[in-house]
């Protein structure tokens, strides 16, 4: 692209047996400039206990290192204990049990916010699926200790939740404000195109960046908003959720086609990105 304009993706996974280092070089080869690394459960550290969440970061930072070796992107890295494992923690230690390593988990994350070798808290929240009621709470309990020691930290919190609604929004607003924690700094991974106060309720969306929601979203008047993949670097899953190459590829197409300018571009791939990230 013939504009000099950050090309920021918000999140995407490395996985140590899929193309890692490989799938993000590819993203700088197309003109990505960074992204947000987040940490998923790796079949490679089995959550038996809290401290394991410890061992499954370690994977992460690890990755990162290897990427930042590989390439010249900023990566910013996201830990936290992903919030879907709560069910299968349930069953197999019970429902208390499974809240406290899960808590756990939120505490060594914190720590390494904290120590500066992660910058946010994610992805945290809760199952996107239907789930019993004391699981719905539980998750909810365990959210709002992420959210508290985001506050402690000011630093960004990623939210996996049920798919998004405006009431989902205004949840997470509220719970942020519960605890003092601004509402700018949750921001809500696999966001629909809400990008207007009355959508958000102040929750920072991150949009898939697929050209029917990047439309809607600027048919809104509003660019407050990032964009992201979640590419998943599954090898049996090649391109799942998005490919790599996504979001350079969109930014080149609005930038040539006219509908956002270089400071447009600016804003969503830059000043956000590091206004929440760089703290």
């Amino acid at each position: 692209m013939r504009e000099k304009v950050p090309v920021y993706d918000n999140h995407v996974h490395m996985d140590p047996s899929g193309r890692n280092v490989e799938a993000v070089k590819e993203f700088e080869a197309a003109g990505g400039t960074g992204l947000t690394l987040v940490t998923l459960p790796y079949v490679q550290v089995p959550i038996t206990c809290g401290e394991d969440f410890g061992r499954s970061y370690e994977i992460t930072l690890s990755l990162a290192e290897k990427a930042r070796a590989a390439t010249r992107l900023e990566i910013n890295i996201a830990v936290g204990p992903y919030p879907v494992l709560i069910v299968p923690l349930a069953k197999h230690h019970g429902l208390e049990k499974a809240e406290e390593m899960m808590v756990r988990g939120m505490e060594i994350a914190a720590g390494l916010v904290r120590d500066g070798k992660a910058c946010a808290i994610g992805e945290i929240g809760r199952p996107h699926f239907d789930v019993p009621d004391d699981i719905w709470d539980a998750s909810n309990r365990i959210l709002l200790r992420g959210m508290e020691h985001a506050k402690e930290l000011d630093c960004p919190v990623i939210i996996h939740s049920e798919s998004g609604t405006t009431d989902t929004n205004l949840s997470l607003a509220e719970m942020a404000r519960s605890v003092g924690l601004d509402p700018g700094l949750v921001v809500k991974h696999s966001s629909p195109p809400f990008v207007t106060d009355k959508e958000t309720f102040g929750v920072m969306p991150s949009i898939p960046a697929s050209k029917k929601y990047i439309t809607e979203a600027l048919e809104k008047g509003s660019t407050r908003f990032m964009l992201e993949t979640d590419y998943i670097d599954d090898p049996g899953r090649p391109g799942v959720v998005m490919a790599i190459n996504t979001v350079p590829n969109k930014v080149k197409m609005l930038l040539s086609a006219g509908r956002l300018g270089p400071e447009d571009i600016n804003r969503i791939c830059g000043d956000i990105p590091d206004s929440l990230y760089h703290r």
